[in-house]
């Protein structure tokens, strides 16, 4: 057997392409789904700052709905991946059915929620009664999307698992494509299409009314709608898929199957929404220490979320080619290829604190102009720069086991590390310091506390492939002819 580090050289080099390949369409569809969000905001924000207002906050309901279904759709990525590697493509078709059977349950009672729970919600937030009518118009717009969006997500994650991740890229772009223009009819009307086209406007295309943040969400949801049913007459098509034969015979709801896939499923959509509501919860901490200080939170923590998406991207690549080695039934294979993902992400992170340090002052002023806020954010920035590392390595080491569908220990971690060490330790530091050895930190506790976070967390996931990659490993060691 060839010594550790020089299986790990030969796996460098004949796996570190196909997983760059892999990733970058998935960092592209991931910017493309971000971005619509961007065009809503700005779109909205052209409108009148009620609309702008409705959809921040109306987004802040949907969203958390949207990104629980998407890790819990995730968990098929691994179950096609483990079968693909393994030969064994005749598995895949029933698989999927299921998981767009769950992501139909998910998403109608999504659409539920979004329907009823609003009105008491935005009671419970103080939202300002303008606002909130006009937020309920948009959500209950999004809500019809919902199942939609849904039966993307399982179609996205069968593509993903079956090695396949450009589509959802060149699909995302469809559905921002589809958004823009929507917005422009749906928010701004017929007054707004006057402006653009002049005389030249149809009479009846003149009268349509301006629906404002409630035409945002019909232009959402219409997107969704379209990206599912691309994604669906994509997946008939394609000769990518032919030996899966997808649509052949629909597969009744079995619920073993169900059952195994939201054992994968769910903990990684729990994982998802403790990270977004511990971003959330900073946000509502950090709102009470003044504009200047909120205002270089946002542009900060934008500007690096922007760069989090590529080793996001690749630890999403990853369960894939993990999954693949572990299917094929070669355990130390699979140990290497997660090994050389991982240094992968270390230099990710490399690069982008590079960009961090050679770009800040040139970025951080295309948001403002206001030389408090731009001091604040580049001190922030500069904190961001020591976290790109855990975050890169704990984002890769998540994607591994998930690729051994290892799930529900990340979520344990993840609730540690998010929310006690992050949060907590945040919260301590910026509201209250460490008594007279450490006054209030304000802001800047809060992103030491993120800081603390991220290294827990990868730290103790370090820990969890560490001994789980090794346990499968003698296990096929052992169980070989």
């Amino acid at each position: 057997m060839r010594p550790f580090p020089t299986g790990l050289g030969a796996t460098s080099r004949r796996e570190s392409w196909p997983l760059i390949r892999l990733a970058l369409p998935i960092c592209g569809a991931q910017l493309a789904q971000a971005g619509m969000s961007v065009v809503d905001i700005m779109m909205t924000g052209r409108q009148s700052a009620t609309d702008l207002a409705a959809v921040s906050v109306g987004a802040s309901l949907w969203m958390p709905l949207m990104l629980f279904m998407t890790g819990t759709l995730m968990g098929l990525t691994p179950i096609v991946a483990q079968l693909m590697g393994g030969g064994r493509q005749g598995g895949i078709r029933a698989n999927v059915h299921q998981a767009m059977w769950v992501g139909l349950g998910l998403g109608l009672v999504s659409a539920l929620l979004l329907n009823l729970a609003v009105a008491p919600v935005f009671h419970w937030m103080a939202v300002p009664p303008a606002v909130a009518e006009r937020a309920a118009d948009y959500v209950g717009a999004v809500a019809y999307g919902m199942p939609a969006v849904a039966i993307f997500l399982a179609l996205r994650a069968f593509s993903d698992g079956m090695n396949h991740t450009r589509p959802a890229l060149w699909i995302s772009l469809i559905g921002l494509a589809v958004n823009i223009p929507s917005n422009y009819v749906l928010i701004y009307g017929g007054e707004g299409l006057v402006q653009l086209l002049g005389p030249a406007t149809p009479d009846w295309l003149a009268t349509l009314p301006a629906l404002g943040a409630h035409g945002c969400g019909i232009a959402t949801a219409i997107a969704m709608w379209v990206m599912t049913l691309a994604m669906v007459r994509y997946t008939q098509k394609s000769r990518a898929y032919g030996s899966v034969e997808l649509w052949r015979q629909p597969s009744r709801p079995d619920l073993k199957s169900m059952a195994e896939l939201l054992y994968v499923g769910v903990p990684i959509g729990v994982a998802i929404f403790v990270e977004v509501t511990l971003f959330t919860l900073i946000a509502l901490f950090v709102a009470s220490l003044g504009e200047i200080v909120v205002a270089a939170h946002q542009v900060a923590l934008n500007f690096t979320s922007l760069l989090f998406m590529l080793p996001l991207s690749l630890g999403m690549a990853l369960t894939v080619r993990v999954g693949n080695a572990l299917g094929s039934g070669d355990a130390r294979l699979a140990r290497l290829v997660a090994w050389n993902g991982i240094l992968i992400a270390l230099l990710v992170a490399l690069f982008n604190s590079a960009v961090l340090w050679l770009s800040a002052d040139l970025v951080v002023g295309l948001y403002t102009h206001n030389t408090q806020v731009q001091a604040l954010t580049l001190s922030l920035v500069g904190l961001a720069m020591l976290y790109q590392v855990s975050d890169s390595l704990q984002v890769a080491l998540a994607g591994a086991l998930r690729g051994y569908k290892d799930t529900r220990v990340i979520m344990f971690i993840t609730l540690l590390a998010y929310w006690l060490v992050g949060l907590g330790g945040g919260h301590l530091l910026g509201r209250y310091g460490l008594g007279t050895w450490l006054p209030p930190l304000g802001v800047h506790g809060y992103w030491i506390g993120l800081i603390a976070g991220l290294t827990v967390a990868a730290l103790l996931l370090g820990e969890r492939f560490r001994v789980k990659a090794r346990q499968v490993a003698r296990a096929n060691i052992d169980i070989a002819p």
